[in-house]
């Protein structure tokens, strides 16, 4: 028996195998949607090949019971799959410095690959959120700093309040996100509020000059929409990293192997290896 993929005689972009150095995808897990055992199990037998990372969203792990939590880690495990946190240390850092040590401690011993540091929602000293980064990787878990323009993002908040809160020099995002790579981050999240997500217009520049200045590998767009996705794979090409729903593997992937996609992009997407 045939163990390829069906069709296989239909050329497509050739995708790097996993584990990916580039062209990553990381799926949002709990939050929008639950998502249990049962469902990501059908999930991974459909896409676990599309997937290099699995984040909780909105400190959704605090709401399962530990062995739950551990069951899905061990899942992803199992499908080659690396496991992040999402951004909740935020909230954890407004409970004092013990309770981020009891959090990361803990992150490490249910088995997180990756730990988010985020503080979207709170003001935080820049060296304060580059020494996370270091305690992070000294526990010897990868740290994947957050960073962006807007003052406030996260929760879905509604644009004419983000819009009020007013936005940061992108300037100022380099810089911060330079120091969190010299302390060993191990990739950056590019905050899609005030970027392409709840703003009039797309801050393209902004992308722009993140990409240039620090490089296309070391970054992971949040792109958690149909559109924004596209038009990063339109402008950066199918190996750029992307953040996305767990219900968009399959269409972003379609995207990347060239094989679908919308007006713009439909067979027009390609990589050198197969022209």
């Amino acid at each position: 028996m045939n163990d390829g993929r069906a069709f296989d005689f239909i050329r497509r972009n050739e995708r790097e195998q996993k584990p990916r150095t580039q062209g990553l995808t990381e799926i949002r897990g709990p939050y929008y949607t639950p998502v249990g055992r049962r469902y990501l199990e059908d999930l991974f037998e459909v896409a676990a090949s599309y997937v290099d990372s699995f984040k909780f969203a909105g400190g959704s792990f605090a709401l399962m019971p530990r062995r739950l939590v551990r069951a899905l880690i061990d899942l992803c495990h199992r499908s080659d799959v690396l496991v992040s946190t999402g951004g909740w240390i935020e909230y954890v850092l407004t409970q004092g410095g013990s309770a981020v040590d009891r959090y990361l401690a803990e992150c490490r011993d249910l088995g997180f690959d990756i730990v988010e540091i985020s503080s979207g929602f709170i003001s935080v000293p820049d060296g304060d959120l580059v020494r996370l980064t270091e305690k992070v990787r000294k526990m010897g878990l990868r740290a994947k700093p957050e960073v962006g323009i807007q003052f406030g993002a996260g929760g879905a908040t509604a644009a004419r309040e983000l819009e009020a809160e007013g936005t940061r020099d992108v300037g100022s995002v380099v810089a911060l996100a330079r120091r969190h790579l010299d302390a060993g981050a191990y990739i950056l999240m590019i905050e899609s509020e005030g970027i392409t997500e709840s703003v009039k217009a797309w801050r393209t520049d902004a992308i722009a000059r993140l990409a240039r200045e620090l490089g296309l590998d070391r970054l992971m767009f949040e792109a958690a929409d149909p559109e924004v996705f596209s038009w990063y794979v339109k402008n950066f090409g199918p190996e750029v990293n992307l953040f996305v729903d767990h219900s968009q593997i399959i269409q972003l992937e379609c995207l990347r192997e060239g094989i679908w996609g919308t007006k713009s992009l439909w067979g027009r997407v390609v990589t050198y290896r197969n022209v």
